[in-house]
């Protein structure tokens, strides 16, 4: 067996009343290969420089006597010992994604950067994700393949909404049924259980306040938890920003315009290459590109695997490779592709965007997102609306416009079995110290306007890059690199109206 480094740190802090023994609780620091939840994990973990341990949290801070969750939590310590200020916790965002296996990738730049020596770095399999437990569990892996082929949203008839309806439910009532503890989990997996966790964990490092890098949804679970904790804040780089105002429905509608944006840049290079799927012309391009998937909602293709690429997939697909300039290369080969009848491609980036591994299992990540989702929000629950919805988010993309009548159906959040424990707002925080949030102009699913918003909402700075991807700290930026880390280091806000 491993050896095991245990480290009793605490309380460190201000304790709420009845938590005392979660916060002085001891981490046992060791082999992170149990943590493994999927087989890249499994080589992902198995860096000796990275520790785990598992932190204890009441699963309803209402009753911190009752039942308990276990959080897994990865550590890679920082390098100069002597020079360390503390830990950095990072979320990726999703919600859903783990913080274990963002630590673990972002240590690859991590390791390169001037951070490395002056903070261990943390991630966190928020409760109900990854290897934390219990862990939020909806639909085995054939019945995930299943919900996929079935395209029961594209049916746009009386019927076919009926059965879709039919569909969430059951996946509501699934998701209560299969997951441990049930109703109670699902009722308080949400952000503001997850930012009092992260509290729990400060202290448990041994750190007075907490320094916090979250990405995408990430910029949330920092926001919640600085209305929170305040006073426990050290430092709070946001990149990628959620609008904490933002209906869910006028979130989706901004993210379609965001990842029209980002389609209209790829086609912006697509038609310089001769080989280009959707022509020479970008004025056709939206014409072709639907030209190419819109047969799909009668006629899937194959993938080779024994699956048929349909239409909900083939859009997944390529709204997976939007979300960065690394990956338009697949989406040409993907669309190249289809014009040939296969859909391999497409289909494997579908399944990266919804945790299907290449043994045919799934993560939960998606089981987790829509638990967070539907109780981070209320639910849309007004038929017109979700119509009124659709209509805009065809309008704001038309590359995903598949020319059918916008039509609503409630979702599983209209039949979760637990209510909603947050509510979309506009953050109040007091005692806050400044903060930093990194924003993209061209970001395809965090518009622009939402750092500018979040900035000015905790009266922090803000950090501009003009690109095209969704999220740009540590991961080659060199201008954007140097200054957020200078912000963490040093607590020094880059100059007003920086841009990179």
């Amino acid at each position: 067996m491993a050896p095991t480094n245990v480290e009793h740190r605490g309380p460190v802090g201000p304790v709420p009343a009845g938590l005392t023994s979660f916060y002085s609780q001891p981490l046992t620091w060791g082999s992170c290969t149990s943590y493994a939840m999927t087989p890249d994990d499994s080589t992902l973990y198995a860096n000796p420089s990275f520790q785990c341990a598992r932190l204890t949290v009441p699963l309803d801070y209402a009753s911190p006597t009752g039942a308990t969750a276990s959080i897994g939590v990865l550590r890679v310590k920082a390098t100069d010992a002597a020079r360390r200020i503390g830990s950095v916790v990072v979320n990726p965002g999703g919600p859903g994604a783990s913080g274990m296996e963002a630590a673990a990738n972002t240590n690859k730049n991590w390791s390169t950067s001037p951070l490395a020596a002056r903070f261990d770095l943390v991630g966190f399999d928020p409760r109900g994700i990854g290897a934390s437990q219990p862990a939020v569990h909806c639909l085995t892996a054939s019945e995930y393949d299943a919900e996929r082929a079935s395209d029961l949203d594209d049916d746009v008839t009386p019927d076919g909404v009926a059965k879709f309806e039919a569909q969430q439910r059951q996946y509501a009532n699934d998701c209560a049924q299969r997951t441990q503890h049930g109703t109670q989990m699902l009722g308080n997996v949400g952000t503001r259980d997850v930012a009092r966790d992260m509290d729990v964990l400060r202290s448990a490092l041994g750190e007075p306040k907490l320094t916090y890098l979250g990405y995408s949804y990430g910029t949330y679970l920092g926001t919640i938890y600085a209305e929170q904790f305040p006073r426990n804040v050290r430092a709070l780089l946001l990149d990628g920003a959620v609008d904490p105002t933002e209906s869910l429905v006028d979130e989706t509608v901004g993210q379609a315009t965001g990842f029209q944006t980002a389609f209209n840049q790829y086609v912006q290079s697509c038609v310089k290459q001769p080989d280009c799927p959707l022509g020479t012309d970008p004025a056709q391009a939206v014409a072709m590109f639907r030209d190419l998937v819109n047969p799909l909602l009668t006629h899937p293709v194959p993938v080779g695997d024994g699956r048929m690429l349909g239409y909900d997939d083939a859009t997944i697909g390529a709204i997976q490779a939007l979300y960065s300039p690394d990956y338009w290369q697949y989406l040409t080969s993907g669309l190249t592709e289809l014009k040939q009848n296969s859909g391999h491609i497409l289909m494997t980036l579908a399944d990266a965007y919804d945790g299907r591994n290449a043994d045919g299992s799934y993560n939960n990540e998606q089981d987790a997102f829509n638990a967070v989702q539907c109780v981070d929000a209320p639910p849309v629950s007004d038929v017109n609306t979700l119509a009124e919805a659709s209509a805009r988010y065809k309008q704001a993309a038309p590359f995903l416009d598949d020319g059918r009548p916008a039509v609503g159906a409630l979702s599983a959040c209209d039949y979760w079995p637990a209510p909603p424990t947050e509510r979309p707002h506009l953050p109040s925080v007091t005692g806050l110290p400044p903060t930093l949030v990194i924003s993209t102009t061209n970001d395809p699913a965090t518009p622009y306007q939402n750092g500018v918003k979040l900035a000015n909402a905790l009266h922090g700075g803000l950090l501009t890059f003009q690109g095209t991807q969704h999220t740009t700290f540590l991961q080659g930026n060199s201008c954007i690199d140097q200054l957020a880390s200078n912000y963490l280091i040093n607590l020094t806000l880059p100059p007003t109206g920086a841009k990179c």
